[in-house]
């Protein structure tokens, strides 16, 4: 099981794009795993053949454990080690309240104390996620035991197919750690709040004139998000403690300014990183977020895709939202959120007038910036936004 991610201590395997005994080559795609963040492609890291599978789909595995071999034609892959086995089995076998209990759990003592049916960590860990009742399910494993192929079998029935009224809901693994982290953000983040309304004329006047050019030259039309990202960009080189982290050593700078876009997906909400903004072109710029919409909406994004942001812009005009308060996603310390443009009456040169307007929305980490240093960078990127083409 490979680290996709900083921090990462499991993955949970979505599917695999091969079978055992499939020839695989370097870089083919060659299973989905879920992460905290997103679920993504890991690629083969080898030429040979797919041997020895020993984690399957809904199989939650630590870092570093075996879960196949690649080997070479005709080669058979390696016995287990003693070592390996038992954390393999700790992860996949287990639910996950029982991996810190001193002493493994059977299916029989499991089933006699709770006075249910005998049915295996896995089954229950698949029935749960499933939304499938096991009292209603007939095991076909040893002694009857509920296997979790019986509730796959019993989730894919048409009968389980439509929740009663008192099912609970569940979250898949993404949108749970999601709320977690949301959560643990909103409590811990001492989170503050500026907003601007901002005349965004200009800004389409700038839309209007590049963006034929660049849907000729490279396929993409450009957005109001890639608009931003771009301006932000430049304005975070002025403004480092905007694009800085909080950790446990206090305050650090980043050198590099990657700019996350928030991306709604299946159950969630993901960050989609565009590195070195400051440096890319708008027309890179624009490529790379049709990039990833596209990989995330499919659920295939790279581990790259969603790591090493330090400054993100979440984007709820096309929802016809004005304005709303994003939740910072740590350890970056500032999150842009952006509403729609709208026709409003403001005045200008003293008189009333009808002009295209934008509310710009800034949560900042009290703990990295002040008020004042907050309120600079929003009024750069509002004369940003005003003269695009400075």
């Amino acid at each position: 099981m490979p680290a996709l991610e900083m921090a990462q201590e499991t993955g949970k395997i979505v599917s695999w794009l091969k079978k055992e005994g499939d020839a695989i080559n370097k870089g083919a795609p060659l299973l989905e795993v879920e992460t905290d963040k997103a679920v993504v492609e890991v690629e083969a890291t080898a030429d040979g053949v797919l041997a020895g599978v020993k984690s399957h789909e809904g199989d939650v595995v630590p870092v570093g454990v075996t879960i196949a071999w690649i080997v070479a034609p005709g080669e058979k892959p390696p016995a287990d080690s003693p070592a390996a086995a038992p954390a393999a089995r700790k992860v996949t076998e287990q639910p996950p309240q029982a991996a810190s209990m001193p002493a493994p759990i059977s299916v029989e003592s499991s089933a006699r104390r709770e006075g249910g049916p005998q049915i295996s960590p896995k089954a229950r860990r698949l029935a749960k996620e499933k939304g499938v009742d096991i009292n209603r399910i007939k095991g076909t494993g040893p002694d009857g035991t509920i296997t979790g192929e019986d509730v796959l079998a019993a989730a894919a029935a048409p009968a389980a197919a439509a929740p009663s009224a008192r099912a609970p809901s569940v979250l898949s693994g993404i949108a749970r750690l999601m709320a977690e982290r949301t959560t643990q953000s909103w409590t811990q983040v001492p989170h503050f709040v500026l907003t601007r309304e901002i005349d965004v004329a200009a800004l389409q006047q700038a839309r209007e004139k590049l963006g034929p050019a660049i849907e000729r030259d490279r396929g993409v039309k450009i957005t109001v998000t890639d608009l931003l990202v771009a301006l932000a960009a430049q304005v975070l080189k002025k403004h480092p403690k905007m694009n800085a982290s909080w950790g446990a050593n206090g305050i650090q700078l980043n050198p590099q300014i990657n700019i996350s876009v928030a991306m709604a997906v299946t159950d969630a909400v993901v960050g989609a990183v565009i590195p070195n903004a400051d440096a890319a072109a708008l027309a890179d710029i624009a490529v790379q977020r049709r990039n990833l919409t596209e990989r995330a909406r499919s659920s295939r994004l790279k581990p790259a895709d969603v790591t090493g942001g330090t400054f993100t812009i979440s984007n709820l005009g096309m929802y016809k939202i004005d304005s709303f308060n994003a939740i910072i996603a740590p350890p970056q310390a500032a999150i842009l959120a952006v509403g729609r443009i709208a026709d409003r009456v403001v005045a200008v040169n003293g008189r009333p007038a009808v002009r295209p307007m934008m509310t710009l929305t800034l949560s900042s980490d009290h703990r990295v910036v002040d008020g004042a240093q907050a309120a600079l960078f929003l009024n750069d990127l509002a004369e940003a936004i005003r003269a695009p083409e400075l």
